[in-house]
């Protein structure tokens, strides 16, 4: 069944979107097991025509004017019918677009980056299966089926976060996501049956419409907001579970730039941003959430202050960021978060990648290391990180800077001035996290040349160079180009919706944020970037609060007290003794009675004839009596 206008090379090219990856790695697993290089090409060349066909699914429907959906009944029983499809409208067909440029940028890339390694044909298998997850989920038409899809994805992130499955931090990592993630997405699918059981429908459009607000009351509709935004906590690692994110730096580089862009983690913020309208009806809800970012968006940014490894730097960057996505969001600026989660994807994903090369050269994710190796010499992935470093801080004229504006800009219409006051002191730390890395790199205390020579000796080779920088260049366009489309996407996302957004534009936040930034870069510079400093920061000379942004606000160890305590001395003690003494102590008693029953019943058989002859007789004589008497 079709809406009117729409036509067969859309549904044809949608489905070849999201599904060709599937059949790529249906074929790796099952006969390029032995051929690497062809698995790779197959992977490449199913999630190039994935690119392609978004590419001309945005363009040919930039003008449209009501969504289109295509569906089909996929389980009927009695009443019920669940139906599966795609559903095209300006979020969907965004998204799907950036997922699949930085799919096909990351999978060129690792061309170079995994070379040689021997699971290449296995990661370009698992890398095909996450494309798949993720462009399906983008078009899917339902919650049930962007629900199959939000947990495949789940399962493709733990594969590749795990992928070195032999060390133990890396197998660790990926239990740890899994793990973490599945919290949320327990909230997020009892919302999903709480929406279903009261309003009936979990067809997006329909709950994007007037009816569930007039048909659940305000308390439903607001604990089935929270119980969904569960699942955004769990996928976007935001607080409370936002300690996996940082350790699924473990998995290869190019699985980083991938999951913690534009795909995996942005995938809790364009559910809040598919769900926009149906969370606009709970203004509690839509409370909780800015609070939520907003806690999210402050505790990475600390942590990112101390951190010395360069991936975990750039993943606390992607959970502030995402922290002020969905802030942006919350504060009823869908735009201004639709539009910073697209520009973020850009310019993170080249941060990633830009550590991929330094890390690929140097052997190690220590940026002071890679400073003192001569990490400036690469002049490629510096420059290109340097951009993306801006782009991060909001420097003009970079994308970067007109989407985090407009945050801010919603932020401030909003009543009580302490959102604003929070996304400015965000924009301080970014600045003087994003550049305290930048400087340490580029101004080393010492320079040791036998390394940076040994170091180029052992790991620099051209092709690789050319396949990794490619990315980086293209990326680094982006970041400079992307900032001056903001109101023909402002234009496009805004077809079709009738939810007015906050005003925003206010100067003095840009002044602001400009001189919060520019103090903070001074700042960074004074510590870490001047000749004769000694790369120690104002958070380091203070021990207890260094040591409380390195334990990453002793998240985790609460929950290792919670896990000991409650779980392991708790709730696993008594399952072990209701083993131990019911289960194994049932089957042990009645086995034992079994032995002994035998033993006893096994008198009458000893195999001697005297006893039968003694016990028949016995018999004999008690009947004749019972007849007789």
């Amino acid at each position: 069944m079709t809406e009117p206008g729409f036509v067969l090379p859309t549904l044809t090219l949608v489905a070849l979107a999201t599904w060709l990856p599937a059949v790529a790695f249906a074929l790796i697993m099952i006969f390029l097991r032995p051929h690497p290089r062809q698995a790779a090409g197959v992977s490449i060349a199913a999630v190039s025509v994935s690119l392609l066909s978004a590419v001309w699914l945005l363009i040919r429907h930039w003008h449209m004017s009501t969504p289109i959906h295509f569906t089909v009944r996929w389980v009927a029983s009695g009443d019920l019918t669940i139906p599966f499809g795609f559903l095209l409208d300006p979020v969907s067909l965004l998204m799907l677009t950036v997922v699949a440029v930085i799919c096909f940028l990351v999978q060129v890339y690792s061309l170079g980056y995994m070379a040689g390694d021997p699971g290449f044909w296995r990661y370009y298998a698992f890398m095909s299966l996450f494309a798949w997850a993720m462009t399906s989920l983008t078009v899917s038409l339902t919650l049930i089926q962007l629900y199959i899809f939000w947990e495949l994805v789940g399962l493709a992130s733990y594969l590749l976060i795990g992928f070195w499955y032999e060390k133990f931090s890396a197998s660790e990592a990926g239990k740890k996501a899994f793990v973490m993630t599945r919290f949320g997405d327990v909230a997020f699918f009892l919302g999903l049956l709480l929406l279903l059981i009261h309003f009936g429908n979990l067809d997006i459009m329909e709950l994007n419409g007037p009816a569930p607000a007039e048909s659940m009351s305000p308390i439903l509709l607001t604990v089935s907001s929270l119980l969904i935004f569960g699942g955004i906590i769990g996928k976007s690692a935001q607080f409370p579970l936002l300690t996996w994110l940082p350790d699924a730096m473990e998995g290869p580089t190019p699985v980083s730039a991938l999951l913690h862009s534009a795909t995996m983690v942005a995938a809790g913020v364009y559910l809040f941003a598919r769900l926009f309208p149906l969370f606009s009806h709970s203004a509690t809800a839509m409370a909780v959430f800015l609070f939520i970012g907003t806690i999210s968006m402050v505790a990475a940014s600390t942590m990112a202050m101390v951190s010395r490894d360069i991936k975990r730097v750039w993943a606390y960057s992607t959970i502030s960021q995402l922290g002020y996505m969905i802030m942006g969001l919350a504060a009823g600026g869908f735009f201004a978060g639709v539009f910073h989660l697209t520009t973020h994807a850009g310019f993170k994903a080249m941060l990633f990648l830009c550590s991929g090369v330094f890390i690929h050269h140097f052997g190690t994710n220590d940026m002071v290391e890679i400073g003192r190796r001569g990490g400036r010499s690469l002049m490629i992935p510096m420059v290109c990180m340097v951009i993306g470093a801006a782009a991060l801080v909001g420097l003009p004229p970079l994308s970067g800077f007109f989407s985090k504006e407009l945050i801010l800009g919603v932020l401030a219409d909003r009543p009580n001035p302490i959102w604003v006051a929070t996304g400015l002191v965000g924009v301080f730390l970014t600045a003087y996290y994003t550049f305290r890395l930048i400087f340490i790199i580029l101004f080393p205390r010492t320079v040791d040349e036998v390394k940076v020579q040994h170091g180029e000796d052992n790991h620099a080779d051209r092709t690789s160079d050319r396949l990794m920088n490619w990315p980086l260049i293209v990326l680094s366009a982006v970041t400079l180009l992307l900032g001056f489309f903001e109101a023909p996407l402002e234009h496009f996302l805004a077809r079709g919706r009738a939810v007015v957004e906050p005003a925003g534009g206010h100067t003095w936040v840009l002044f602001a944020s400009l001189g919060l930034a520019a103090i903070a870069l001074g700042l960074s510079w004074f510590e870490f970037g001047r000749r004769g400093a000694d790369q120690v920061g104002f958070v380091e000379r203070i021990p207890w609060l260094n040591d409380f942004f390195a334990e990453r606000w002793y998240i985790d160890r609460f929950y290792r007290f919670v896990l000991d305590r409650f779980v392991y001395r708790g709730i696993a003690a008594l399952c072990a003794q209701n083993d131990q003494k019911v289960i194994d102590g049932g089957i042990d008693g009645l086995s034992r009675g079994t032995v002994s029953t035998g033993r006893r019943v096994a008198f009458l058989h000893t195999g001697m004839i005297q006893y039968r002859l003694l016990i028949i007789f016995v018999v004999m004589v008690l009947l004749g009596m019972f007849f007789i008497f």
